[in-house]
């Protein structure tokens, strides 16, 4: 595995280097652009999609306990958990910044998910300064309390775990399933553009299909293909050897889950950004 590239946008243009984009189109405008501005020609393949709870009365439970003040802390692992929050707080009439009462800390586990909860006008009290992780939120939790911790279904049991270890009394809801893309119209999360595509479009050209995009990387046409999440990795290794794709990740839980599949990292970006992940991409595409 590589060492994390420089965050700061690629100062050699990419050339025209066809790099996959594996993220559903209103969470990919800002990372396109950056592509495109960096000389690359970025082609979507959306593989995961996000749908409704199934168990929506735990979490609507949760939700109410929330805002009657019921917790010391929330802590958010994930930007589509934010979008959760702010549908449940819709449907009671609230805002996002009344939905968590003022005397709830909150935790972000990346700066992504501190900018849309802060978007939603609320303040956060910890986000790791350094690897942006489930385990970096644990090097730097301070202390014990009641915690509410929504998350995906698929999210590992190393948070939850880590947070009980500390002596805290951890309430674990699932916020949001996890599944291939395109998820069920009556039950896709309505989730908005994440922080980096805020006042971006939508990608308007046509998606790239599971079997076209094996194709291409088969027939080495795919520079890189870029993987924004550990179950991103897992759907990307079900297209086939990648060849001389090159493979980019956003951070140290997506490598770690694409070594163990058995996968080459080029790069992994040192800033889960648009910005971070095109120098990625240029650093893995760069002459050894």
């Amino acid at each position: 595995m590589t060492e994390p590239s420089n965050g700061s946008r690629a100062q050699a243009p990419l050339g025209g280097a066809r790099v996959l984009v594996t993220r559903s189109p209103e969470r990919s405008a800002a990372l396109v652009a950056a592509l495109e501005e960096a000389g690359a020609t970025p082609v979507l393949l959306p593989l995961i999609d996000f749908e409704r709870a199934p168990d929506q009365h735990a979490l609507d439970v949760a939700c109410d306990a929330l805002a009657a003040g019921a917790f010391d802390w929330l802590v958010v692992s994930s930007a589509t958990t934010v979008h959760v929050l702010m549908e449940k707080a819709a449907e009671r009439g609230l805002g996002l910044d009344q939905l968590v009462p003022s005397g709830t800390r909150i935790a972000a586990v990346g700066p992504a998910t501190r900018r849309l909860l802060e978007a939603g006008g609320l303040a956060v009290a910890l986000t790791p300064p350094g690897e942006q992780s489930a385990a970096g939120l644990l090097d730097v939790w301070p202390g014990t309390g009641r915690i509410l911790l929504p998350q995906a279904d698929i999210a590992a049991p190393a948070l939850a775990e880590g947070l009980a270890a500390a002596d805290s009394d951890v309430t674990v809801v699932t916020a949001y399933r996890t599944v291939d893309y395109p998820a069920a119209a009556e039950r896709r999360l309505a989730v908005q553009p994440d922080a980096d595509d805020a006042g971006a479009q939508p990608p308007s050209y046509p998606l790239l299909t599971p079997d076209a995009a094996a194709a291409d990387i088969a027939a080495g046409r795919m520079a890189a293909v870029i993987a924004a999440s550990p179950s991103a990795v897992r759907r990307i290794s079900a297209l086939g050897p990648l060849a001389g794709c090159r493979l980019v990740v956003i951070g140290r839980s997506t490598a770690d889950q694409a070594v163990a599949l058995g996968l080459d990292v080029a790069a992994v970006a040192a800033e889960p950004t648009p910005d971070g992940l095109v120098a990625a991409v240029a650093k893995a595409l760069s002459p050894p």
